[in-house]
């Protein structure tokens, strides 16, 4: 599918690699829609891009989503590709050194947004993807990309949550890939290692610099430019389907 004149919705998109794949997607020449819960940081992305649109949302609630696909096809008659980057993060152990359990409501709330957000929206943009005609000789209606964590695999102490909703991000995959593949839309999943983020950021220096000694090569963290890279691949390549790639530089995380 050519970028170019499509319309591309991104959650989480007004910080990390959200904002890089909305701005990757906005160069090469996409109507693109930034959906945050931040509001003040996805206007601020919307008024420095032309022709896009912010609307803020609640991932894990269906009238929130619906509305971004209503005002999405409303302005721009339909949704090409959808790129889930939406999700949090939770750092405890499952015991702690004082004998207290993980909070159970944190770690439905890890789920809910991590799992229940993406699968919310993919749903409710492949209903909306089934109503278009095709735009290509393969008959493709549509791309979905979701966003998981090399924590899906090697998930460290104290991860989890986080680890086990990045798992069903990755399993989901492959069965919604064959189910849509009658219909044209393409089901992927990116799995990132560690990367400029948000998150990472407010990491100590000393963490910082530790944590990025274990990337074999390049020996650094991620840049969310290379995420957008991978995307856009995504996107253009109609080969690449019910696929989950891992962006991490041939890091296997310790258990530490």
């Amino acid at each position: 599918m050519h970028i170019s004149g499509r319309t591309i919705i991104v959650t989480g998109a007004a910080s990390g690699l959200g904002e890089a794949t909305v701005r990757r997607m906005h160069d090469e020449g996409a109507h693109v829609v930034i959906v945050d819960f931040d509001e003040k940081r996805g206007k601020l992305l919307e008024e420095s891009l032309h022709d896009t649109l912010f609307i803020k949302c609640d991932v894990t609630c269906e009238k929130s989503v619906q509305n971004v696909i209503d005002k999405t096809v409303e302005k721009y008659g339909a949704i090409h590709a959808v790129v889930n980057c939406a999700g949090i993060g939770s750092a405890s152990r499952v015991v702690s050194s004082k004998g207290e359990p993980y909070p159970l409501e944190l770690f439905k709330k890890v789920m809910d947004v991590n799992v229940n957000g993406t699968f919310n929206v993919l749903r409710l943009a492949a209903r909306q993807m089934l109503k278009q005609a095709p735009v290509t000789d393969d008959g493709e209606r549509g791309v979905i990309i979701n966003t998981a964590s090399v924590a899906a695999y090697e998930g460290q102490i104290g991860q989890a949550a986080y680890s086990a909703s990045k798992g069903a991000v990755v399993s989901m995959a492959l069965p919604i890939a064959r189910e849509f593949s009658k219909t044209g839309i393409r089901v992927n999943t990116i799995a990132p290692g560690l990367f400029e983020t948000p998150m990472f950021n407010l990491l100590p220096e000393k963490a910082r610099t530790s944590l990025s000694k274990q990337v074999p090569f390049p020996n650094r963290f991620g840049k969310p430019e290379e995420y957008a890279d991978l995307v856009n691949f995504m996107i253009t390549n109609g080969m690449i389907n019910g696929e989950c790639v891992r962006l991490d530089g041939c890091i296997r995380m310790s258990s530490l």
